[in-house]
């Protein structure tokens, strides 16, 4: 393939974009908000982007297409059928998009993730003619899997299902089988069915590796179905923002807040979010505040902890975290936040009581626990809570363990039992989430930061399979 397709991952979404180029011009696909990573790409390989396109309207994250279209003049193909409140190039199934004289896109209508889903197949001259490179296929085909098919709503999961299985078989006809195929999402977001199985695939081998191509219909549909698990609440906000065409973003630091203020900004409830590493929080925190470390998804669980629209505060130890965490935040639509300090705990209040520190433990620890021979220096644990998602609890757990996943947290304090409550999820991460907010709300907690797959193995007690 003499076409250069360069991948712009957003890892902590789980999602993709990319510039499509022939060395002059360049299509650009699905870009995130921050579009200044799409323009230094362009510029570092001397290219101008002349259309930008969307696969479908996202509901994961606020699109950047609208303003990068706008600043380089390019093109912008959205969905004809979608309704939107900005100009575009409306895009339909069979449609062809001249480029170049070295490529071209083809518009494939492809239902499923959404009702007006579209893909873009990239065909590159030949002496033969043209043909296909490859597929953007947003959230229809992925690796190994599909895009989930209830974003728009449960009433409309079933149907959607069957076109996604349809769309998928209409790519795996019309397309040969060393097609690469680069989707959108499937890389860790919550817009997948399932996790991706591979870092980058084909026409061909998704019609080895991939259900979607290989169950019948109605099987595809059940087991699809069956297996969607809870998505981000704020997912509610992103459908509506990419149609009502979302503003430039704003990335300048943000204001400095002092210790009397971060003091009033947690007596007052709001979030201050403290971004260091779990192992930093858990030896010296601010009281009040709440462990979402950059080593993780911090926006997708953020925006999924909060209510919409609350003040955010970030504390952090450089200002580039708070920069990185800015950059992540405007991705879901959280524009700006509040304010922020940088530095160490001791450095955000004046009075050394509002320090706090987590117990920590392993799965060995639990494991001496259960059997009646707690580690000196740990409280015995009275209840075990287990904050991952539903469809890993239903795959196994801890014995006698209480299961409230990380979003739900917030809102059922109350259903926690009594007691000292050792929490755990599948690493660490959300786990120190949930400790953070548990001691907040006046609870004994200890963190139980390790990998889950090491529980069984630490001799954890786990609770029999159905």
């Amino acid at each position: 393939m003499t076409l250069d397709v360069s991948v712009i991952a957003t890892s902590s979404l789980g999602d993709r974009s990319y510039l499509a180029s022939d060395g002059r011009v360049a299509i650009v696909v699905d870009p995130q908000r921050d579009i200044d990573r799409v323009l230094y790409l362009a510029g570092a390989k001397g290219v101008r982007i002349t259309h930008v396109v969307e696969t479908h309207i996202h509901n994961d994250y606020v699109s950047g297409g609208l303003e990068l279209a706008r600043i380089t003049g390019a093109q912008y193909l959205v969905a004809a059928a979608d309704t939107v409140e900005f100009d575009r190039t409306p895009a339909a199934d069979g449609d062809t998009v001249p480029v170049s004289d070295t490529m071209r896109l083809r518009v494939i209508g492809t239902p499923g993730h959404t009702f007006h889903h579209l893909s873009y197949a990239l065909d590159e001259a030949t002496d033969g003619g043209w043909t296909a490179a490859g597929v953007f296929t947003g959230g229809s085909l992925l690796f190994g899997t599909t895009g989930r098919t209830d974003l728009l709503g449960q009433q409309y999961a079933h149907e959607l299902a069957h076109h996604q299985y349809a769309s998928a078989r209409k790519l795996a006809d019309l397309l040969p089988d060393g097609a690469q195929v680069w989707p959108t999402h499937g890389f860790g977001s919550f817009c997948s069915a399932s996790q991706a199985d591979a870092p980058e695939s084909t026409i061909g081998r998704e019609k080895d590796a991939n259900p979607v191509l290989r169950l019948a219909a109605d099987q595809f549909v059940t087991e699809t179905l069956a297996g969607l698990d809870a998505y981000p609440a704020y997912y509610a906000h992103m459908g509506v923002a990419n149609a009502a065409g979302p503003a430039p973003v704003d990335l300048t630091p943000v204001a400095r807040a002092d210790a009397d203020e971060l003091r009033r900004r947690i007596a007052a409830g709001e979030w201050v979010v403290d971004l260091r590493h779990r192992k930093a929080y858990a030896a010296s925190h601010l009281a009040g505040t709440v462990s979402l470390g950059l080593d993780g998804p911090m926006s997708t669980w953020l925006g999924w902890l909060i209510d919409w629209g609350v003040p955010i505060t970030f504390l952090a130890q450089t200002p580039e975290q708070v920069a990185d965490a800015q950059r992540e935040l405007v991705r879901i639509g959280i524009d700006r936040p509040a304010a922020q300090a940088t530095g160490e705990p001791e450095q955000w209040t004046a009075d050394p009581s509002q320090l706090r520190e987590l117990a920590v433990a392993d799965f060995g620890a639990l494991a001496a626990a259960q059997a009646g021979k707690t580690p000196a220096g740990l409280p015995e644990p009275q209840v075990v809570l287990d904050v991952r998602m539903t469809n890993e609890w239903k795959a196994g757990h801890v014995d006698g363990a209480v299961h409230v996943p990380l979003p739900d947290v917030p809102k059922r304090l109350a259903d926690i039992p009594a007691g000292t409550v050792w929490v755990h999820c599948g690493s660490g991460y959300r786990a120190t989430a949930a400790a953070s907010l548990l001691a907040n709300a006046g609870r004994d907690v200890v963190l139980i930061d390790d990998s889950y797959g090491r529980a069984e193995e630490a001799g954890v007690r786990m609770a029999p399979t159905a």
